[in-house]
């Protein structure tokens, strides 16, 4: 192994947690815009919280908006900090989106939707069908998240 090969292993060693925790920061916040995006203002299925006006609906929107930016644009700085560093993993930080992805799905699908009852998918049908695609694929995404993070656990204790 030459010595910038090391540097960098040295380097992604370092900083796997950073990585992940910047992987799920993004996967949080990007699927929580696409979330907020289609669902919230293309169909217009639901709002954040619909137990209220339309309007208090709306802000909900609003905040849950603002929260997914937030989330995307730091972890995006956080890359940037990464890469700076030499030491942005790749595949580590894809199993993080796809771990934070899938984690804000199952927490959307089972804690909001059923638990604190904020909202449904989708009003004024069955929404069985849309909750079983919805909750197993969050399940599956999270799945192939936390297998990428294994294996790049694995590779890091080479």
């Amino acid at each position: 192994m030459n010595g910038e090969h090391r540097n960098f292993q040295q380097n992604i060693t370092k900083h796997s947690t950073y990585n992940l925790i910047s992987g799920i920061l993004f996967g949080l916040g990007l699927v929580a815009f696409i979330d907020e995006m289609v669902f919230h203002q293309l169909l217009s299925w639901h709002h954040f919280y619909d137990q209220s006006t339309t309007k208090i609906g709306l802000l909900s929107d609003g905040l849950f908006h603002a929260f997914s930016w937030f989330a995307t644009v730091a972890s995006l700085f956080m890359v940037a900090d990464l890469r700076r560093r030499e030491s942005w993993w790749k595949k580590r930080w894809i199993g993080g989106a796809l771990l934070g992805i899938g984690l804000f799905n199952l927490y959307d699908g089972l804690i909001q939707h059923k638990v604190f009852k904020l909202h449904q998918i989708r009003y004024g049908v069955d929404v069985l069908p849309y909750d079983l695609v919805w909750n197993i694929t969050a399940a599956v995404i999270t799945i192939i998240g936390i297998i990428i993070i294994r294996k790049t656990n694995q590779s890091q204790s080479k």
